[in-house]
């Protein structure tokens, strides 16, 4: 199976604070990859250093056999990665529609538009019936719903998802992750940061565990679940 995202040996900087210290991590063509950890393992920033939002000050990140490592943003989107942000960041005095119609920033064919918008609606019906209504009125796990709405509008093959459930009642974090996993059958590689990870382990193919910068035990989704160290730190259990 190829890699069709990969970073080797990346490291990134908030200034002098060493955030991702020498990560290294393979995506393969569709697979969902969950990376966990505690709050400030450095999450979070492996997908902003993904998306070029930050910058690797050493190491690369690959995409497609590609080296992206100091593309800007939006030449990696153009590429076919969508990055859906912690705390859904959607515009929110633009209605549904003006928002989805945004993720189709990279597009001129009307069609393929109005196709993408009616996969969004079969995804989150909620969406196709406040279409009209502003972002900043919905609830919590509406507006998640129109932030990944909207990164699916620019069709990309890589999905990078960070904290989808955060905040959202245990019925719609259920619903997320339902989505989450149709998504992925219908042929979308997504990287996943999750601080649910049980939930995380239940839909993803594979997992990295991050602790303060650096990669700590990597295996596939079903051995990390039942592996007791990860139990004990990360799911819960004493």
């Amino acid at each position: 199976m190829a890699a069709v995202l990969s970073l080797e040996g990346v490291h990134t900087y908030y200034g002098h604070i060493h955030a991702l210290k020498g990560i290294s991590i393979e995506v393969n063509e569709g697979e969902i990859v969950t990376l966990i950890g505690t709050n400030g393992a450095g999450k979070s920033t492996t997908l902003r250093t993904i998306s070029g939002i930050a910058k690797a000050r050493r190491g690369n990140i690959k995409f497609k056999g590609k080296d992206i490592t100091n593309l800007k943003s939006h030449e990696i989107a153009l590429m076919g990665m969508s990055h859906v942000p912690e705390g859904r960041r959607i515009f929110p005095q633009l209605t549904v529609m003006e928002n989805l119609d945004l993720g189709s920033w990279n597009v001129s064919d009307r069609k393929a538009i109005e196709e993408r918008r009616q996969e969004v609606f079969e995804l989150f019906p909620r969406m196709k019936e406040r279409v009209l209504q502003k972002g900043g009125t919905l609830s919590g796990g509406e507006q998640q719903m129109l932030a990944i709405g909207r990164a699916l509008m620019t069709d990309p093959e890589v999905l990078l998802l960070d904290e989808p459930s955060m905040g959202l009642a245990p019925v719609l974090v259920e619903l997320i992750f339902d989505v989450i996993q149709r998504i992925n059958e219908r042929g979308k590689t997504i990287l996943l940061v999750e601080q649910n990870a049980l939930m995380a382990l239940e839909v993803a193919h594979r997992g990295y565990v991050l602790q303060t910068g650096e990669i700590t035990i990597s295996d596939t989704a079903k051995n990390l679940a039942n592996n007791e160290r990860v139990r004990k730190a990360y799911l819960g259990e004493e």
